[in-house]
């Protein structure tokens, strides 16, 4: 009689096994057929929503976070249209010290003597975090944002999310000049800026064995920003 409990933990510890063996979703697909990037379609079925407009201080320019609106059921993201929907987050962003968070479609900015709402991109993207670089605005009068961001299906999955790769975009505080500073198929690992140099250093990973995972066989790659510079135009350094 004791047989049977022996054998159901022996199932679970090989199911347990199995499981742990499960090979990680790469982040990268690469299709030697169609190089150009592979953009995702707009989710039709997504409701967009805006949060009321933002003014960094001592800029011109509101700015209007969007994103979808986020319905619950049981504590469980779903669809908007459920019947057995409990709660609804109107709010797709957080305000901290200078930076916007959220998982943000886009952004739309409005100049304060003006009505005309303009968008910062027309293509598909999920926002992570929008940092206005106030330090350089005080010292240089130039006013500057870093977006960190996901632009591209590199998985190939239909949508964008975190399980792309991240990348590095500035714009001046007007959404003008919106302009990608890491390299396509080259995730983000982090940035900093250095106020004494006026510069954005950052990081980024690329997949050098082309196995579509970020891992210690591939290379880091070091760059920089002359943020006072008329073009952003990165400068590779080797500091190793």
């Amino acid at each position: 009689m004791k047989i049977v409990p022996v054998v159901l933990i022996n199932i679970a510890i090989l199911l347990l096994g199995s499981c742990k063996k499960e090979v990680e979703k790469p982040k990268v697909i690469y299709d030697t057929a169609n190089k150009g990037k592979q953009l995702t379609k707009v989710d039709s079925t997504q409701v967009s929503i805006a949060d009321l407009p933002i003014q960094m201080e001592g800029t011109n320019y509101l700015i209007h976070p969007v994103g979808d609106l986020r319905v619950y059921e049981k504590g469980t993201k779903v669809k908007y249209g459920s019947s057995s929907v409990i709660d609804l987050s109107f709010t797709v962003s957080n305000l901290g010290d200078d930076e916007i968070t959220g998982f943000l479609q886009n952004l739309k900015f409005q100049k304060i003597d003006s009505d005309s709402i303009k968008s910062l991109t027309d293509k598909p993207a999920l926002i992570l975090t929008v940092t206005y670089l106030k330090a350089i605005a005080e010292k240089t009068n130039k006013q500057i944002l870093v977006y960190t961001m996901y632009d591209v299906d590199t998985n190939k999955d239909g949508k964008l999310d975190t399980s792309d790769i991240k990348s590095l975009y500035l714009s001046e505080i007007s959404g003008e000049h919106f302009t990608k500073i890491s390299a396509d198929f080259q995730e983000l690992i982090d940035w900093n800026l250095i106020e004494s140099k006026n510069r954005l250093y950052f990081r980024t990973v690329e997949d050098t064995n082309k196995n579509g995972q970020f891992d210690k066989n591939d290379v880091v790659q070091y760059g920089y920003i002359n943020l006072l510079a008329k073009d952003w135009e990165v400068v590779n350094y080797e500091p190793i």
